[in-house]
């Protein structure tokens, strides 16, 4: 009798794990940039972990550098269930509503990384996740990627050598106010497009990550590139609130802990790809290095200081005060 009721059980875990392996959940994630970056490496770590640990019951599809959906678009779409997964800049949600997250795009605010894991691991992240729910989106982690550099076709070592520059940045009115504080002409460009626009001229530069940078070959259309860590890129890894909500308890369990170890993956290499990128770019021969003295970096945040005051009534001067709280407690 046991023996028939052992045989049974395995007859129907059989069943069940052959019904999972034909009809698996289906993740599609959804991002637009490399898949040799931070952001690119922690899908993929986050797809090895989730369908190792759900044993085929969840499948992750990784759909990088645009392939589904542009800058301006992936939201929709994951508002709408065509995407389950994506992990934009923070920035984007500004567009969406949730304004409170261009905080982040205000320069030289996050003073070191060890701040950035304060407010982004602490009780300022989790209320930032709680207000893109009726949004219909969860949040899930947060991703690094690292601090910004400017690049340019001439050299960009104090304010002025920004005059009537057109540099690219991503939607954001902060990102917006900062380039005309240093005196140059913002162009929102979705990140697929900045190459083309550099090469042609729509563009005369921008700011980003030396990963993206040296991924999406800018640096072969750029000739100059500023060491000015003056702002941070980072992600927040998202899910369709309503897909996730409807997934079985212990799938969502084991996501969780999937998703916190990919972070911690993520965030890991972000600084040692950003590192290994600027050596790629500077071997290239193509992008001539520009070392900030300190003198001239003081001139980029006076020129930037404004910034926080126009855009306290946007993002919330409470916020802007409590993650420099962190910066001072951190000291």
């Amino acid at each position: 009798m046991i023996k028939l009721l052992t045989t049974s059980v395995l007859v129907l875990s059989a069943l069940v794990n052959s019904v999972w392996a034909q009809n698996p959940i289906i993740i599609k994630f959804s991002h637009v940039v490399a898949n040799d970056t931070p952001k690119g490496n922690g899908a993929i770590k986050f797809k090895e972990l989730a369908e190792e640990r759900t044993k085929g019951r969840v499948k992750v599809e990784i759909y990088p550098n645009s392939q589904l959906y542009k800058d301006k678009e992936e939201l929709e779409a994951l508002q709408l269930g065509a995407v389950q997964m994506l992990a934009p800049s923070v920035s984007k949600f500004g567009p969406l509503g949730v304004k409170e997250y261009e905080a982040f795009d205000l320069p030289f605010i996050f003073p070191s990384t060890e701040v950035l894991r304060r407010v982004t691991e602490g009780p300022i992240g989790l209320s930032l996740f709680a207000k893109l729910e009726s949004k219909g989106i969860k949040g899930l982690a947060y991703w690094d990627n690292g601090f910004k550099v400017m690049t340019a076709n001439k050299p960009l070592r104090v304010p002025s050598d920004f005059k009537g520059l057109k540099l690219r940045i991503q939607s954001s009115k902060v990102l917006d106010a900062q380039m005309r504080a240093l005196g140059a002409n913002p162009q929102v460009l979705a990140f697929s497009e900045v190459y083309q626009a550099m090469q042609t001229g729509v563009v005369d530069g921008s700011e980003n990550t030396p990963s993206n940078i040296y991924t999406q070959k800018v640096h072969e259309v750029q000739k100059y590139l500023t060491l000015s860590d003056h702002g941070y890129i980072g992600y927040a890894v998202i899910v369709n609130k309503k897909f996730w909500d409807g997934m079985p308890a212990d799938i969502r369990t084991i996501l969780e802990g999937a998703m916190k170890d990919a972070t911690k993956y993520a965030n890991s290499i972000s600084k040692a790809e950003n590192d290994r990128a600027l050596e790629q770019i500077k071997a290239s021969g193509k992008t001539q290095f520009i070392t900030l003295t300190k003198a001239e970096k003081d001139q980029w945040r006076d020129a930037v200081q404004p910034v926080y005051k126009d855009m306290a009534s946007r993002v919330g001067q409470e916020l802007i005060d409590q993650i420099e709280k962190e910066g001072a407690n951190a000291k």
